[in-house]
């Protein structure tokens, strides 16, 4: 079988595996190891479809990828039929897009940020209640971080300090904290830049939803480790009950008033249930797989 097939077969696997994925249960009990497995089979698949595309293109050259490329360059594709370019088109197309996409949605994260701390820096204040926070005063309950390169802003509102008590309030701060200190943002650009290349495909936008999520309760596992799982569970109680304010773009936000996910969230936290060891280590092995046999199949010969 050639690497052009098999890289077919893997981009074919990894839309199967991501269906999977955004039904499965599992991941709620070991989010860290499903964001990675998440993050590979997004890898997987755009190294696979591009490498099949360029596999199919380049078979003229019986040389492979790695070693048809020189060939093609060196001949200005003099051997192509129609198509083997439609195919090569597509490939470069298809890798163009996506890399644009995602500097696109950098760009536009980069300067949503900006401009939100420049109107932090107008509107927000210190309190001593809560201090490295930054205070709103606003009566509708949010609690949201704003990432950064160098330092991370960490805003509340006026509404959420009227709201929780001060074990509550310290475990969304925990849970704001460890967004900021993991940089979660950076695991979201790439699927929500996936969204806008294929925003009608349904399965694209459940995997945005099935990653957030993930954040979001991998942010608790770490704030529970510094507060008791209760005060966070609490607190995500109060919040869904006050429908509180959507984070502004670009940020991340420790609920929303979506009841599904809050309710998962609160469960695990009261009664976590760990992972099974066979399905962590499957998790754990497929990671490195999915992501790295793809770009090996580019150096088939043929």
């Amino acid at each position: 079988m050639t690497g052009a097939a098999l890289l077919a077969l893997i981009s074919i696997g990894t839309v199967g595996g991501a269906h999977l994925l955004s039904r499965a249960r599992w991941t709620w009990r070991s989010p860290r190891t499903a964001i990675a497995l998440w993050q590979a089979l997004g890898l997987g698949w755009g190294v696979a479809t591009i490498g099949a595309l360029l596999g199919f293109a380049l078979m003229p050259y019986d040389h492979g990828i790695a070693g048809g490329l020189p060939l093609l360059l060196a001949d200005h594709a003099a051997r192509l039929d129609a198509w083997h370019v439609a195919a090569l088109l597509s490939a470069v197309t298809l890798a163009a897009v996506l890399l644009v996409m995602l500097a696109y949605a950098v760009v536009r994260v980069v300067r949503a940020r900006r401009r939100h701390r420049a109107l932090l820096a107008l509107i927000s204040r210190r309190d001593a209640a809560v201090p490295g926070t930054l205070v709103l005063d606003h009566p509708t309950a949010a609690a949201y971080c704003v990432p950064g390169v160098r330092s991370s802003k960490v805003v509340v509102s006026a509404g959420t300090l009227e709201l929780l008590d001060p074990a509550e309030l310290a475990a969304v701060l925990a849970h704001e904290r460890a967004h900021a200190r993991e940089r979660h943002d950076l695991v979201l650009l790439p699927f929500a830049s996936l969204r806008q290349v294929f925003p009608q495909i349904g399965l694209v936008g459940r995997c945005l939803d099935a990653v957030e999520l993930l954040i979001e309760m991998a942010a608790d596992d770490r704030a529970r480790q510094h507060r008791a799982p209760r005060e966070l569970a609490t607190a995500l109680l109060r919040f869904a009950a006050a429908r509180p304010a959507a984070a502004p773009s670009g940020a991340l936000g420790v609920a929303t008033a979506d009841d599904i996910p809050v309710m998962a969230r609160v469960n695990r936290l009261l009664q976590p249930v760990p992972v099974g060891r066979p399905t962590r280590v499957a998790a754990t092995v497929a990671v490195p797989l999915i992501a790295l046999v793809p770009l090996l199949l580019y150096a088939l010969p043929h």
